[in-house]
């Protein structure tokens, strides 16, 4: 399991973040959803080492990891797939693939067959650099290359934006059957809030970098959290 406890962020003067908290469970994905600027990707920033909170505590594998690097991050199973995907451009997409070998023991660094399986088109286009995919594939590159990490808890920043429905379709599919693994827990931020809502098993609704109401999406009503996140 991994506990946010009372974040807070600030930019400078600016706080970003008001008392986050919120728990992912290992076999669930957990959304958190809401319109654009409401501090969604600073608190995934924050989860991934990338952003230092002002105060609050992160535990993660039974410690409080708040406010280490993001390689540190990586090499203790958090894996992130920010919003536009940054993948690298020049190189293959099996170069950017390896690219994750850089946070697991020597001895793990193989790329696990079952990627392929989820991304059958990453295994054709090994040999192509990843600036001559469409979108959609480099999203699904992205989550490869953070896959091949073998995290514990797996980070997706706005995975749906820009892609064609029939890749988002693919992606959620993914999504289902990482879940169904009961390896890992996922986060999932998202503005298509169908979407979130019908993958998830907790689901967060944030507003003004606060969290609004939260619970398990089984037993919540979806249209008051689609009016809590509506502008």
């Amino acid at each position: 399991m991994f506990e946010l406890k009372n974040i807070d962020l600030h930019y400078g003067k600016s706080q970003i973040l008001y008392n986050i908290s919120l728990t992912a469970k290992i076999g669930n994905v957990t959304a958190i959803v809401g319109s654009n600027g409401v501090g969604k990707t600073s608190l995934l920033r924050v989860l991934s080492g990338t952003h230092q909170a002002s105060s609050g505590s992160y535990v993660a594998n039974n410690k409080n990891v708040l406010n280490h690097s993001s390689h540190f991050m990586a090499m203790n199973g958090i894996a992130y797939v920010p919003q536009g995907r940054e993948i690298f451009p020049l190189l293959t997409v099996l170069e950017n693939l390896e690219t994750g070998f850089a946070c697991i023991p020597k001895e793990e660094q193989v790329i696990p067959s079952y990627i392929f399986e989820m991304f059958p088109v990453l295994k054709k286009m090994l040999s192509r650099r990843g600036g001559d995919l469409s979108g959609g594939q480099q999203q699904q590159l992205a989550i490869a290359r953070a896959l091949v990490t073998k995290p514990k808890l797996l980070l997706l920043d706005e995975p749906t934006e820009g892609i064609q429905p029939n890749i988002i379709q693919e992606i959620g599919e993914v999504i289902k059957e990482l879940r169904r693994s009961g390896n890992m827990a996922i986060i999932l931020v998202e503005q298509y809030f169908d979407f979130a809502f019908d993958l998830s098993n907790f689901i967060y609704a944030m507003k003004r970098g606060e969290i609004l109401i939260s619970g398990r999406t089984d037993s919540v009503e979806k249209n008051a959290f689609k009016d809590a996140v509506s502008i």
